[in-house]
This record gives C-alpha cells, sequence and structure tokens, in this order.
C-alpha cells in the first residue's frame, strides 16, 4: 500500500509529464482545473497514469469529485488499501 507521501511524488511526477508543471507546484491544496490550469482532457490522462501507476480504478463519476491534488491522493490511497 503507498504512503499519501509516495502518492503524493507519483502524481506530481505524472502531472508533470503530461502538462509541464513543475512537481514542486504539485501541492496537497491545489485545485486542479484553478490553480494547476489542468483541463478535463489532461485530467482524464493523468487519471489513466494513476490508475497504471498505483493498480486502482477510479470511476468517471468519481473523477468530477476529485477538485484537489488532496483528494486525488486521498481516494489513490484509500482504493489501494
Amino acid at each position: 500500500m503507498a504512503t499519501k507521501e509516495e502518492v503524493l511524488s507519483g502524481l506530481a511526477s505524472i502531472v508533470n509529464e503530461e502538462t509541464g508543471i513543475e512537481t514542486a507546484d504539485v501541492q496537497l491544496d491545489k485545485s486542479f482545473a484553478d490553480d494547476l490550469d489542468i483541463d478535463s482532457i489532461s485530467m482524464m490522462t493523468i487519471v489513466v497514469n494513476c490508475e497504471e501507476q498505483f493498480g486502482v480504478q477510479i470511476p468517471d463519476e468519481d473523477v468530477k469529485n476529485l477538485k484537489t491534488v488532496g483528494d486525488a491522493v486521498d481516494y489513490i490511497v484509500n482504493a489501494s488499501a
């Protein structure tokens, strides 16, 4: 099971690969849309990469609830538990 720190680090790397946003800017309190300016297409790619990297399934209806980096980290940690 991945820790919050491991998931955050992995998620930051995925976001960086997809968007070019610096990994240090991917913080738990940041909103994907408002703070990081990630659009829905990029978000879906990030979700697919997270599913592959962390071995979790994130249904489309749950993706819309992942507003912040912290939401996504918590979801992945709980889904992989």
